[in-house]
């Protein structure tokens, strides 16, 4: 009780809660830097169609896996496509994967998780077997088998990678319910005539917003490195390319062309650690025991 009076003490009467969470998300300082890169990374993919110099399908048949030069910053592909301005469509493609995906995953892992914490019983078991069931299932064969089945679109890509992982979210938010519904002000609320609906989302989804939030950065990453994995397997999406479909091109050439495997390869990595130290500062400032 002691620890948790300090903590929130730590709100000053001058600021809300939000700016609160600002002010010790920026404390994390991997995690700023982390921010300020995928803002930069988001502005290109959004202003792609502006900044590009060529068409991402445009061949220049006289510079043919080229390096940097005047003409080509990045150098060209094996067919003599811009490499830049692939990665500058791929970031857009990439980044708009993983975050659909994860809010498609969020969505569904919140949904199920709540049911079944909620309710219990009979509804909790159909719910954590049918978890159990796709857990169960390793998730890269299960995402090929589904992809191969469906028209290989950015959309179909999306959706599949986001109803492919939610399970691990649903488990975490169906702990957070059982142990909210046995609360005092929960059981407060039901004295008081309070609708199901009402408890849910006013005095028990909002308390586990934290740990979800968190879990919504993580899954963008994951949902990144999915679409890489399908890419670079020959079965995610090919126009706009993505950066796993560029790294896919390049992977016979690595001897003569580095750069065409290399730079998708630095830029998924390095989103995807940044999304997970995002994930890591946000948990460290959303965390209401955490004293930094």
């Amino acid at each position: 009780m002691a620890q948790q009076t300090a903590t929130m003490n730590e709100i000053r009467a001058d600021e809300t809660y939000l700016q609160m969470v600002w002010r010790r998300f920026k404390k994390h300082k991997l995690a700023l830097i982390s921010l300020m890169f995928i803002i930069l990374i988001g502005v290109i993919a959004i202003l792609a169609p502006l900044i590009s110099p060529y068409g991402y399908d445009q061949i220049d048949r006289e510079n043919i896996m080229s390096g940097p030069s005047s003409e080509h910053i990045l150098g060209t592909d094996r067919i003599g496509r811009d490499m830049f301005t692939r990665l500058v469509w791929g970031a857009r493609i990439s980044l708009s994967v993983g975050l659909v995906a994860a809010l498609v995953s969020v969505t569904v892992g919140t949904l199920i998780g709540a049911v079944a914490g909620f309710f219990g019983g009979v509804i909790d078991d159909i719910l954590m077997r049918f978890t159990e069931m796709v857990m169960s299932f390793p998730v890269i064969f299960l995402l090929l088998t589904i992809v191969t089945l469906v028209e290989r679109s950015v959309f179909n890509v999306m959706l599949v990678i986001g109803l492919t992982s939610w399970t691990g979210l649903a488990r975490m938010v169906r702990g957070q319910f059982l142990a909210l519904r046995e609360s005092d002000y929960v059981e407060a609320a039901r004295a008081l005539g309070a609708k199901n609906s009402r408890i849910v989302i006013r005095h028990m989804l909002l308390n586990c917003m934290a740990p979800i939030i968190v879990s919504a950065t993580l899954q963008v990453g994951t949902a990144i490195l999915a679409e890489s994995s399908l890419s670079f397997l020959g079965l995610g999406i090919t126009s706009p390319p993505s950066w796993g479909t560029i790294l896919n091109s390049g992977r016979y050439y690595m001897r003569y062309a580095p750069w065409i495997t290399i730079l998708p390869g630095l830029l998924i990595f390095g989103t995807v650690l940044a999304f997970n130290y995002i994930g890591d500062g946000l948990r460290d400032a959303l965390d209401p025991y955490l004293k930094r």
